[in-house]
């Protein structure tokens, strides 16, 4: 008689959040509604977030006219699967000179190797100083990046973009920008499908591409002038058929010229940059979701063919339509 080998023993991911004096409430707040959220077909959380302090459990000083009370100190760091650094306003000789304090250089000193490190806003600020950041890509706020990339000249700033993942290091920019990051982080765990339930439960955008500018020059449309909106709801519903610029600057009786002009003012990227956006994330669910053939994904998501997809998947995530589905109904199996 042979037994059955035990079942490898359920552990949650855990998310540990650094909470540093002067941070802005909103961003310490993101990663617990995010994380907080994805749950297993079991009902059982996906992920663990616990918050910690530099110093011994205690109080930590917000931007605001409250401070906040930490139960954790920083040896929950040597615990943490993925670290998050929120902004803030206090970081002292890390936001002026580019050097750790001693409390955070001791801090830091207790993550393990092969920790997934991400940043929200200046808390890149956190990461670059530490070196974690030496030879990479890595973003902030619009308004900050100039002043990062003079303090750490080995950085390769990219001051208009939401976010970046370059594999164990992920930054983003400003605020709604950290929403953003950390639906990116959980939809690479477990998938669309996850992400997308927690993005409506949060009643966000489930997507918006990392590349996106963080910064647009006339973000709300004069009030006087007709929209896009319509148009793109029209596109969202025909994504399986060919569809042309013209076709999409009717939808709102304007010129193709007038149109993309508007497009780009609403949206910050071109209709066809949005429109390859919108087909990649319908082949990304497809391909999660369903048996369908990579040829049948290919032509359901408006990219004609095989070939032409697993072009757009290629650039757009790295991978092919295969290796995705691989990767990811697996994850989303177990």
């Amino acid at each position: 008689m042979t037994c059955e080998p035990d079942a490898p023993q359920f552990r949650p991911h855990r998310v540990a959040v650094l909470a540093l004096d002067g941070l802005l409430p909103f961003e310490l707040g993101i990663p617990h509604r995010i994380f907080g959220r994805p749950r297993d077909a079991l009902g059982r959380h996906l992920y663990e977030v616990v918050t910690c302090s530099v110093r011994p459990p205690g109080p930590v000083e917000t931007d605001a006219d409250f401070a906040i009370q930490v139960e954790h100190g920083p040896e929950v760091l040597a615990t943490a699967d993925t670290v998050i650094v929120p902004a803030s306003y206090e970081l002292g000789p890390v936001h002026e000179q580019g050097v750790l304090t001693e409390e955070l250089a001791a801090a830091l000193a207790h993550l393990r190797p092969g920790t997934r490190l991400a940043s929200i806003c200046t808390g890149v600020y956190v990461l670059a100083a530490a070196g974690f950041l030496d030879g990479r890509p890595a973003t902030t706020h619009w308004a900050d990046a100039e002043r990062l990339q003079r303090l750490f000249p080995k950085i390769d700033v990219d001051p208009e973009v939401l976010f970046i993942d370059d594999g164990d290091v992920l930054t983003s920019a400003g605020v709604a920008a950290g929403i953003d990051l950390c639906l990116h982080m959980v939809r690479r765990d477990h998938g669309t499908a996850v992400a997308n339930d927690v993005a409506r439960r949060t009643v966000v955008p489930p997507h918006r591409d990392g590349g996106q500018a963080q910064y647009i020059e006339r973000p709300v449309p004069d009030p006087q002038l007709s929209g896009t909106t319509s148009a793109r709801a029209w596109a969202l519903g025909r994504l399986h058929e060919p569809i042309q610029l013209r076709d999409m600057a009717a939808q709102e009786s304007m010129s193709v010229r007038t149109f993309t002009r508007r497009f780009r003012e609403e949206v910050g990227v071109s209709p066809g940059q949005w429109l390859t956006r919108q087909r990649v994330e319908r082949a990304r669910h497809l391909l999660e979701s369903t048996d369908l053939s990579v040829e049948q994904v290919a032509q359901d998501a408006g990219f004609g063919t095989a070939q032409s997809m697993r072009q757009h998947l290629q650039a757009a995530l790295g991978v092919t339509p295969t290796s995705y589905r691989r990767t990811f109904r697996a994850t989303v199996r177990t």
